[in-house]
């Protein structure tokens, strides 16, 4: 797993570090992967499923850090996508799709 230092390291010298959106949103990135990353953890410990008892009645479903590690996932690559790397050229942005936030 990429270090978060390196990771920061990498996407600082990518932007142009006098814009303050851009180094907000290195920031923001930053803070998600962090998020996905416990989130992770969490269900790496607990399970995919939890067992839920409610009286009488016992439900096993999903862990529900799962939707949320969904939506983190989905808001990084937002924010891949709005990243301004110097010398680089629109062509060079990678392409997304709808299955990308699968």
């Amino acid at each position: 797993m990429v270090s978060i230092e390196e990771l920061r390291e990498q996407l600082m010298s990518r932007i142009d570090t006098s814009s303050l959106i851009e180094v907000e949103k290195v920031e923001r990135y930053i803070d998600h992967v962090e998020s996905y990353r416990r989130m992770e953890k969490t269900i790496i410990e607990e399970g995919e499923s939890v067992t839920t008892v409610n009286a009488s009645q016992t439900f096993v479903k999903a862990h529900p850090l799962l939707t949320e590690k969904n939506k983190v996932n989905a808001a990084i690559l937002n924010i891949e996508r709005t990243f301004n790397f110097m010398g680089g050229s629109e062509d060079n942005k990678p392409k997304y799709t709808a299955e990308d936030l699968m």
